[in-house]
This record gives C-alpha cells, sequence and structure tokens, in this order.
C-alpha cells in the first residue's frame, strides 16, 4: 500500500503540467477529489496546493531503506507519562490545510480533475479488488517480487457501462511522508507530508492486469455507492496525512500494536469495510496487503514541535532527534548515501533508536530485533454480519 516509491531522490521543484500517470503509481490518468480552490460537484473535498541474525536485520532494514530512498518526489526527552492505550489512534482534523509552497511534487498528483458522479438508485456497481507493483508503469514486476504493492479501487456501472477508479496516495510522495527536510533556516524538522483520496473515470484494465490484480470482490446497488461516496468525502477531508510504519512490540501474533500505518491499503480497507456496513456482500477470495513493520519496546512520548524545538524546549532532545534525520536527507551521492546507511544502521540497529514523528509529534521507539519487515500478509475481506456486529458493539462504549 505504498504508493509514492520513486527512483531517486530530489530537490524541491515546481510542479509539473498534467501528466499522463498518477502519482501513486497507478498509471493512469485521473481526477483528483482536490478541489481546484472552487466547489466540485462533489464539494470541496481538499484545497488544492493542499551476526546471522543481525546481518539479516540488517539486510531488511537496508532494503526498506532503499525503497524509501527510491522516490524522487521526496523533496526531495522531557516526555510526558508513557500513554497506555494502544495502538495511539490517528488524528483527524476538521479540514484540509494549505501545503506550505515549499512542498512541491516531483510528480504532480492526480492530475485532472473529476467528481464523483450520483448513481441511480437501482444501479448494479461491480467493486473491483486493484493491485500492481508499485512504480509497474516504470519498473514492470520488479518492486512486485518484493511484494511492494499499491492497492485501489474499480467501479463498474451495468447501466451506463462507465468504469471508475478511487485511490489514496502521498501528494508530494513518500520519502516526504516518512523523513522530514531539515532546514537550516529552521529549528525544527520540517515536513511534507499529506495523502488524500483521487478518483477518476475509467480503470487501466492492462496496467493493472499485468503484474498484478483486477479481480470483482462484490456487487453494490447505486445507493450504495452514493453512501460510500459521502463518506469518502469525510474521510479524505479529516484523515490527511500519510503513516508508512506500523510498530509492533514483535512479529508475533497478538504482539501490541503501538501505531498502526495510514497509507492506500489501509484506505481500501476502510472502505471495503464502509460497504459491508451499507450491506455490500463480499465474496470469499484471499486478499493480501504490504506492510512496513517497525519493532520496538513501548515508546515514550517526546513532545510537539514546540515542546521540544521551541524557545524553551529541549535543546538536547531536539539535536538528537535532528541528528537521527540528517542521514536521510535527499539529494545525496551515491558516496554519501552509503555512508548514510552505515550511520543509520548505527543508530537503529546498534544503538537501537528511532525517533517516529506520528499525529504531528514526537515518540522515542527502543527498536529490538527483527528492527524491520516488510510483509505481504492477508487481511480477510469484510463479512458483512461481523462487521455489523463490530459497530452495534462499538456503540456500547
Amino acid at each position: 500500500g505504498h504508493g509514492g516509491l520513486r527512483p531517486g531522490l530530489a530537490a524541491p521543484r515546481k510542479l509539473r503540467p498534467p501528466a499522463s500517470r498518477g502519482s501513486g503509481g497507478a498509471g493512469s490518468t485521473g481526477g483528483s477529489l482536490m478541489a481546484p480552490e472552487g466547489d466540485t460537484a462533489l464539494g470541496v473535498v481538499m484545497r488544492r496546493s493542499a551476526g546471522g541474525a543481525r546481518g539479516r536485520a540488517s539486510r531488511r532494514w537496508a532494503l526498506a531503506l532503499l525503497c524509501l530512498a527510491a522516490a524522487p518526489g521526496w523533496l526531495g526527552a522531557s516526555g510526558s507519562p508513557s500513554r497506555r492505550h494502544w495502538p495511539e489512534p490517528y488524528k483527524r482534523f476538521d479540514f484540509r490545510p494549505k501545503p506550505d509552497p515549499y512542498c512541491q511534487a516531483k510528480y504532480t498528483f492526480c492530475p485532472t480533475g473529476s467528481p464523483i458522479p450520483v448513481m441511480k438508485d437501482d444501479d448494479d456497481i461491480e467493486v473491483f479488488r486493484l493491485q500492481t507493483p508499485v512504480w509497474e508503469f516504470k519498473y514492470g514486476d520488479l518492486l512486485g517480487h518484493l511484494k511492494i504493492m499499491h492497492d485501489a479501487i474499480g467501479f463498474r456501472s451495468t447501466l451506463t457501462g462507465k468504469n471508475y477508479t478511487v485511490e489514496w496516495y502521498e501528494l508530494f510522495q513518500l520519502g516526504n511522508c516518512t523523513f522530514p527536510h531539515l532546514r537550516p533556516e529552521m529549528d525544527a524538522p520540517f515536513w511534507c507530508n499529506q495523502g488524500a483520496a483521487c478518483f477518476f473515470e475509467g480503470i487501466d484494465d492492462a496496467h493493472w492486469k499485468e503484474n498484478g490484480t483486477l479481480v470483482q470482490v462484490a456487487t453494490i446497488s447505486g445507493n450504495m455507492f452514493n453512501k460510500m461516496a459521502k463518506w469518502v468525502k469525510q474521510d479524505n477531508e479529516t484523515g490527511i496525512y500519510y503513516e508508512t510504519w506500523t510498530v509492533k512490540a514483535s512479529p508475533e501474533k497478538g504482539a501490541e500494536t503501538w501505531f498502526d500505518s495510514y497509507d492506500c491499503s489501509k484506505f481500501v480497507l476502510r472502505t471495503y469495510n464502509k460497504l459491508a456496513e451499507f450491506g455490500a456482500e463480499f465474496k470469499k477470495i484471499e486478499t493480501n496487503y504490504t506492510r512496513i513493520f517497525l519493532y520496538s519496546g513501548e515508546p515514550t512520548y517526546l513532545g510537539n514541535e514546540t515542546s521540544v524545538f521551541g524557545p524553551t524546549g529541549n535543546k538536547t532532545l531536539a539535536l538528537a532527534i535532528k541528528k537521527f534525520y540528517y542521514p536521510f536527507k535527499p539529494h545525496l551521492s551515491t558516496k554519501e548515501f552509503l555512508l548514510s546507511l552505515l550511520q543509520i544502521f548505527d543508530a537503529v540497529i546498534v544503538h537501537r533508536q528511532f525517533y517516529l514523528f506520528y499525529n504531528f509529534e514526537y515518540w522515542f521507539l527502543p527498536m529490538k530485533f527483527p528492527f524491520i519487515k516488510i510483509t505481504y500478509e492477508e487481511i480477510p475481506l469484510p463479512n458483512r454480519n461481523n462487521t455489523l456486529s463490530a459497530r452495534r458493539g462499538s456503540s456500547h462504549l
């Protein structure tokens, strides 16, 4: 579910004119749920501009870093007591803020505009699971061999015969969402991190089928589709930033999850669950998703930008965080990149330290073996009865 992996690193630059391919590895033209300052027919969804063991662990860590570094779009303790309720809830917002002009994508996010249509209530809408290797249009199935996949959903109206695609990915590519910029004129690390949904007419069959998946998973009514469209708008406006990592206590089943990711696959899963709440019946087929895990002991809350980097902040902690992020800086030479990998290995594997930025707050992760892992694991399609039961149960909490 990591749609913004890009080859190489790039410095900030102006947005290119609308291209024929979307930014999230989808390789399709499409209309964004981003409204160009005015309202679309859908409404304003978002505002524009918007040893053996150690050796194996180090190889996994290096692999993940190389994948992240493959993103040219990334322009690129004084702590309160430990929080007891895990995973830490993903923070939602009342509206989507306008991004800082510094944050410019190398590849334009969702180039053309297209509102979600209103379907007739009695229309039968076929729902398709779409999955392809990240940047399949550029690298073929290379990242597919590593099980690094991008996810989306397709729809087909049986009344009109028209197809549609909806997907969610980073506005400024994956590197920006995972690591900050250390700007000399600023005391605090500077983050370019937003993710958003993109809706456009058409399904690029060849793109999804060639090295990935295009399979029907359900049939819904036009009424269900219209309800989903309203939910997508709300979800997109309140869930504004991307989170690469899932952080757990260990790889073992049932281990505590400290933080959950928020990426393209999670959008697909949320949409499937919402459709099940609306009455959709899903087929019984296997569905797998890419996840990138960090493993640590219980995290320690460090503070937000003001409390850590502000005038009365902790200068020692602020320096430690900036020192940790320094090796992840963009546009490195090959020699600098290899040196940075050694520095990252020393911090994360040898000294077992990781500073996570989540909910616009900083956390310290005491890292544990195996440190990092990329998985391609099954998450079943929702069962309508189980989804409704869970929803009723949650209403009593």
